[in-house]
């Protein structure tokens, strides 16, 4: 008896006479052929899509696609790692032929087709929509954070930059004081600086000062409150029970197969305002209106919900239960008492609306605020409800711009409702194990839980590739490789 021994090293046939026979037929590289080579670039908008007449041809932009796809599925997404595979994965060599771009090319692929690799996503969810992967009724809408590429040391907030200038201040106070002490001495003590060596320091102190001031300026000049050096779109989140710079990227998951449905990278520090762009995004992809989300308490938003409403969209954010009132067309409907309603502004007539129904009307605007203030205080002193003991009355301040707030409104025969906006939690209790799943598993599964590229383009081509392996292996596992490339025949 002897062990299994493997082929002869020396034989002149070691490796299959084909490439062809490289790879099994139900290997899922063959998917991702498939789908690409079905695929218009030209109509998505990719650069080198479109031959020339002159000068060198580039490599065909499908074949990188491919390489990048497959990168992804494989935990490989460095453009250096990717350059490797294809000299020594034999699935890589199948699948480009033996061609072998180099990492520049591969790298400046992804950068410079960012719209191109989310409309790739979208025809991939389409594609998965008709073959009834996606139940469309029930959708979870969360955001994860991802760490960007730009450290806490290169991110400036006001609070910050206003502590690292009086540091600043204090250390120049303190050289100066040493300088003058040094001077009025007449021999200088060992291991006391000598008066260039602190000329050098002042100097020192006083271009970081400068520079901090610059920076401190440029925040109070523009409508940001960050400013990051490296990567200028990332922004300081909580991540993960920790302060890191990061990119907030939420995504809606389908509750039949838990498949993304849309996704956008974003920058804002909460989700606050997300639930009702991304419920709209879901609702044209899955083409339907009728659709149900829920989310967690981090969407509360009485403004999101109503807009959510008015799209057709029953949305449920964890632990909501309040009162609002709402303009209908009906016959003005009785008002009752309410308990821990909130304001809605209707941005159509410049109004806001009190859960008891009263017109609340644009007084003025605040800069330092960046807020537009509106009040009815001879309504409040009416109201039966008295949810304020202010005596100018109940207050609601809209975040807007100053170019955008009026003092012109129209309340004028206007008849609303009371709505009670309360979750159902059958329906949010779902949320986890819907939304959690393709987070999870593109974080550790397919090692994509940072950014390897700079800018809020860049970083949504890089996501639109992860979002688009982690549904590749979805509807393989859930029809296999056979059956789907047959029927995306």
């Amino acid at each position: 008896m002897k062990f299994i021994c493997g082929e002869d090293r020396n034989q002149m046939l070691l490796m299959p006479e084909r490439v062809e026979d490289y790879v099994a037929d139900a290997n899922p590289v063959r998917v991702i052929d498939a789908f690409i080579n079905g695929l218009n670039l030209i109509t998505l908008g990719f650069s080198n899509a479109e031959l020339k007449d002159t000068g060198r041809p580039p490599y065909d932009p499908k074949d990188l696609l491919k390489l990048y796809v497959y990168g992804y599925i494989n935990r490989i997404r460095s453009s250096r790692r990717l350059e490797k595979e294809t000299t020594r994965n034999l699935e890589v060599l199948w699948l480009l032929g033996k061609l072998s771009p180099d990492h520049k090319t591969i790298s400046d692929f992804r950068r410079d087709n960012s719209k191109g690799l989310k409309d790739v996503f979208r025809s991939f969810v389409k594609l998965c929509v008709g073959l009834g992967l996606y139940g469309k009724e029930l959708a979870a809408i969360d955001g994860s954070k991802f760490k960007a590429v730009n450290s806490k040391a290169c991110n400036f907030t006001e609070k910050k930059l206003n502590d690292r200038l009086a540091r600043i201040q204090a250390k120049i106070q303190d050289y100066l004081k040493e300088l003058e002490t040094n001077d009025e001495a007449e021999d200088k003590a060992a291991g006391e600086k000598s008066a260039q060596e602190i000329a050098a320091i002042l100097n020192d102190l006083r271009a970081r000062k400068e520079q901090y001031q610059g920076y401190a300026e440029e925040l109070a000049h523009s409508d940001q409150r960050q400013k990051s050096l490296t990567d200028p779109d990332s922004r300081l989140m909580k991540a993960n029970g920790k302060m890191d710079v990061c990119y907030n990227v939420q995504s809606a998951v389908d509750s039949k197969n838990k498949m993304i449905i849309a996704f956008e990278v974003t920058n804002q520090v909460s989700d606050v305002n997300q639930a009702h762009p991304m419920s709209e995004q879901a609702q044209q992809i899955l083409e339907t209106k009728a659709l149900t989300v829920t989310t967690d308490a981090g969407y509360d938003s009485v403004q999101d919900i109503v807009a959510c409403m008015d799209s057709g969209v029953n949305i449920h954010v964890a632990g909501t239960d309040f009162d609002i009132c709402v303009p209908t067309e009906d016959a003005q409907a009785a008002v009752t008492e309410h308990k821990d309603g909130r304001c809605v502004y209707y941005s159509g007539r410049n109004i806001v609306l009190c859960p008891m129904g009263n017109v609340l009307h644009p007084k003025f605007y605040s800069k330092s605020k960046k807020r537009g203030i509106f009040s009815n205080p001879q309504a409040c002193v009416n109201c039966t409800c008295k949810c304020t003991e202010e005596k100018r009355g109940k207050r609601h301040e809209v975040s807007m711009a100053e170019e955008c707030f009026s003092m012109e409104y129209d309340g004028q025969n206007l008849m609303v409702k009371q709505v009670r906006i309360k979750a159902d939690k059958s329906i949010t209790r779902q949320r986890k194990s819907i939304v959690e799943h393709p987070f999870g598993t593109i974080k550790r599964g397919m090692d994509a839980g940072y950014c390897l590229t700079k800018g809020l383009g860049a970083v949504t081509g890089e996501f639109s590739l992860a979002f688009l392996a982690y549904n590749i292996k979805r509807a393989i596992n859930l029809l296999g490789c056979a059956k789907l490339i047959e029927r995306m025949a």
